[in-house]
């Protein structure tokens, strides 16, 4: 009797243990296919349906389709009969030195043609066969679901959002708090992005993100995406990515950063140091005067054992793998060198300009022209190695190749 008993208990056991490992897999691959996921995809071309033509399965889909324009349609809210919101507060002008400077003017008569202008050159470079890096020649159903954590949703306004850290994305984050009304504040949404804590900003149940739709929706999960893919306004913000890792370093390693400091900062003094021992706290490292260099951590960057351990930190992890650009075509691509213009037309266009205002921007920003000092101490070869890494992120989205950190 004994044996019995312990057979069904291990095949019990078996079982359960199978349909969890399927769950987990399932949830980082995605639903719309079930096969080991690579970083080099295979592609999958879509084959274009003449106008008005369905697919041969329309009849099973059709259901299905119904079911998700419902869904959407309910999903979507009005912005009408909304009261307008309060003036932002004036905390954190003293505490973190926001320039207060007037916001909202009038568009130029080539904001249009500008954002044309990006978008056309975004789709050109994804056309372009010469430009070549990991993922590009996937599909969209071919990116795991843990890939699609930066798409934060707003169903009310039909927006998707694509957040890159270190290019404004916690004032980002805050007015889709405050659009979605997703966080409370006293039992009623935010109004005022700048009262919402940092830390709630960032924490992620404060947002609705694409990685999370298989958990809600199921097998639903990827055609939801799709539907709301083509009905939304989707847009990202972007910087020179060279400018950005500078300011990925500086508020990373420059500051006490405990969390980063045993993640990164520790590998980094032994790797690169020569530390065995570094301090076990980031107060006592810079107490003792020891601290990650710009030079170390693009040494790390370049070091072919940090992605065999882990991809890339999201601070300095490329744009093109948090975004997907050429598998997701942007409406709008915003830039931090033009922050308060394009925050004003993509408010505009969100038609949200007459509830909130983008909160003003960091006065000490990380700026373009400290280039030449920051990367003065790193050698040639390292510079080109580094370019090479963020090649596409400076084509993909117009910023010129840096020619004077990059010759002789």
């Amino acid at each position: 009797m004994a044996k019995p008993r312990l057979f069904r208990l291990w095949l019990a056991l078996g079982s359960a243990l199978t349909i969890l490992l399927i769950i987990v897999y399932w949830d980082n691959v995605g639903t719309a296919h079930f096969y080991l996921h690579t970083a080099w995809s295979r592609p999958r071309a879509p084959v274009p349906l003449p106008t008005g033509a369905r697919p041969e399965n329309s009849g099973a889909a059709a259901p299905t389709d119904d079911f998700l324009h419902q869904l959407l349609g309910a999903q979507q809210g009005s912005l009408a009969g909304r009261r307008a919101a309060p003036a932002p507060s004036r905390l954190e002008e003293s505490v973190r030195g926001y320039d207060w400077s007037p916001r909202g003017a009038p568009p130029g008569p080539d904001a249009g043609r500008q954002q044309a202008a990006r978008r056309n050159a975004l789709r050109a470079s994804c056309a372009n066969a010469s430009l070549a890096f990991p993922t590009k020649a996937r599909s969209f159903d071919d990116i795991p679901n843990y890939e699609l954590s930066h798409l934060i949703v707003d169903d009310r306004h039909g927006a998707i959002y694509c957040y890159v850290p270190k290019v404004a994305c916690t004032n980002w984050k805050r007015v889709m708090i405050v659009l979605s009304g997703s966080l409370r504040d006293g039992g009623a949404p935010y109004r005022d992005p700048l009262a919402i804590p940092r830390e709630r900003v960032h924490n992620a149940s404060a947002h609705l993100t694409f990685s999370q739709f298989w958990r809600r929706y199921g097998r639903f999960s990827r055609r939801l995406m799709k539907a709301k893919l083509r009905k939304y306004t989707k847009f990202l913000f972007v910087r020179d990515p060279f400018v950005r890792l500078i300011s990925a370093f500086r508020s990373k390693f420059e500051l006490e950063n405990e969390d980063f400091y045993r993640r990164f900062a520790v590998p980094m003094l032994r790797l690169y140091a020569n530390l065995s021992s570094p301090p076990a706290s980031v107060g006592d490292a810079f107490r003792a005067g020891l601290r990650v260099t710009f030079a170390h951590f693009i040494q790390y960057l370049l070091d072919p054992r940090t992605e065999r351990l882990a991809p890339f930190n999201e601070h300095w992890r490329q744009v093109y793998r948090l975004c997907h650009p050429c598998q997701i075509d942007y409406d709008f691509v915003g830039k931090l060198e033009t922050l308060d213009e394009d925050a004003a037309q993509l408010l505009r266009l969100l038609r949200a300009d007459a509830d909130l205002r983008f909160p003003p921007s960091y006065r000490n920003r990380t700026a373009s022209s400290w280039e030449d000092g920051w990367f003065s101490q790193i050698p040639l070869a390292w510079r080109r190695q580094l370019y090479q890494l963020y090649e596409a992120d400076f084509v993909l989205f117009g910023y010129p190749k840096p020619e004077h950190l990059l010759r002789d």
